[in-house]
């Protein structure tokens, strides 16, 4: 029979991506972590991670059994936290992962008003780039997933979890100061047809190319990357155009910020969490979606 401790050491090793970093994250030797899994490999009757000099990765078995070993361990962390609860004792940590914008944009604005209503608990945040979290959430490791869906990408699997949208947030097309687009504020909008020409500094591909689909053009893609603060001062500083969501446009200066002609694109925003999720997860959700209202 598998043993739910040692499922939990292959759940960790598969988040953290090798023995040694599993090992530092539960406190235990790299040695011991490693007996752990050959003895949970002799129980299952087959290799479920293959060693490498740069880390592990899982075999077929492996990926199969973690699934089921995220499920497992949720449930047991669960069932601690309802134990904790009729003893009375609030969470000493509060465990929500999000990605860089919305714990620049959303969780300034939560977190002193949780702090007066929840003093005994600690909030940590994780920085978890979208779509990756929601196997964290199924084992219990986050409490609470902060996720986004850009236009022309899908949802990944709920895998029986809450998914909660809390913010449509508007693409819009970002120039910089001097740029003759820039100038009048056009009814309707800047169309991409008149940008053909300008190099495009892009967070998301898929969204710009389903917008350059509709118009029938190609854009022309100059740099690639995630972090907002850098699309901004590249902007700023005249090296391209760019779409970034509204939210992360707010008091941005040295750019001009229009709407792009055509069909409004949004960047989707969801809260993630276990189907009845103990306090104080109800709070915080509740507090992000009057804070995403507001943004709105």
């Amino acid at each position: 029979m598998l043993v739910a401790e040692r499922l939990r050491v292959l759940v960790e090793v598969a988040h953290a991506g090798s023995i040694a970093a599993a090992a530092r994250n539960m406190g235990f030797t790299a040695s011991a972590l490693s007996q752990q899994l050959a003895r949970l490999e002799r129980e299952a009757g087959c290799a479920l991670v293959e060693r490498r000099t740069t880390g592990t990765s899982l075999t077929e078995a492996g990926r199969r059994l973690v699934a089921h070993g995220e499920t497992i361990v949720g449930e047991l962390r669960a069932a601690e936290q309802t134990l904790a609860e009729l003893r009375n004792r609030p969470p000493v940590t509060l465990s929500v992962g999000t990605f860089a914008t919305a714990g620049q944009v959303l969780f300034p604005q939560v977190v002193g008003e949780f702090r007066r209503a929840h003093p005994a608990t600690r909030l940590r945040l994780v920085d978890v780039e979208p779509p990756d979290g929601y196997e964290l959430v199924v084992s219990g490791e986050l409490d609470l997933l902060i996720t986004h869906r850009y236009p022309g990408r899908q949802l990944p699997p709920a895998r029986g979890l809450t998914r909660v949208p809390l913010l449509a947030d508007r693409l819009r097309l970002v120039l910089p100061a001097h740029h003759p687009a820039a100038r009048t504020d056009r009814a309707g909008g800047v169309k991409l047809a008149d940008l053909v020409d300008e190099d495009w500094i892009s967070a998301d591909r898929p969204s710009l190319d389903l917008l350059a689909a509709q118009d029938g053009v190609e854009p022309r893609i100059a740099y690639e990357t995630r972090d907002y603060a850098a699309i901004l001062a590249l902007v700023r500083a005249g090296l391209g155009v760019a779409l970034a969501p509204a939210s992360v446009l707010r008091g941005a200066d040295g750019v001009v910020v229009r709407d792009l002609a055509g069909s409004r694109l949004d960047r989707e925003v969801y809260a993630v969490h276990r189907p009845r999720p103990a306090a104080p997860v109800p709070a915080v959700l509740g507090l992000l979606t009057r804070v995403a209202a507001r943004l709105s």
